[in-house]
């Protein structure tokens, strides 16, 4: 099993004719309101190349083992190891919490 994680690629996905959007709502301005006027924007200006990207997913899948997740750009990988690092600092600071759970010997 192979999850891509991509990140901006100029595949079209943002293009005029590809984004059929339904109505904002007020209640998600603040959180997708800047998707939806950015995303048009970014057509054809996104980093990533789609034929690297099939490239590096047909490799991923060609080894001995596959990796469980590939993020794919810069944009995703910086993302998902802000992520990780956040997750062992928060794992860290409560691990003395999580250690205290299991039965008394």
């Amino acid at each position: 099993m192979l999850i891509v994680e991509p990140g901006a690629f100029r595949t079209g996905f943002a293009g005029g004719g590809a984004l059929h959007r339904s109505a904002a709502l007020p209640a998600y301005e603040e959180t997708v309101g800047p998707v939806r006027t950015g995303l048009p924007d970014s057509d054809g200006k996104q980093p990533g190349d789609p034929a690297k990207a099939a490239a590096a997913i047909l490799t991923a899948l060609d080894t001995k083992e596959t990796p469980l997740r590939l993020p794919l750009g810069n944009d995703a990988a910086d993302a998902v190891l802000a992520h990780l690092s956040a997750s062992i600092e928060e794992t860290t600071e409560w691990e003395a919490v999580s250690r205290g759970t299991d039965f008394d010997d």
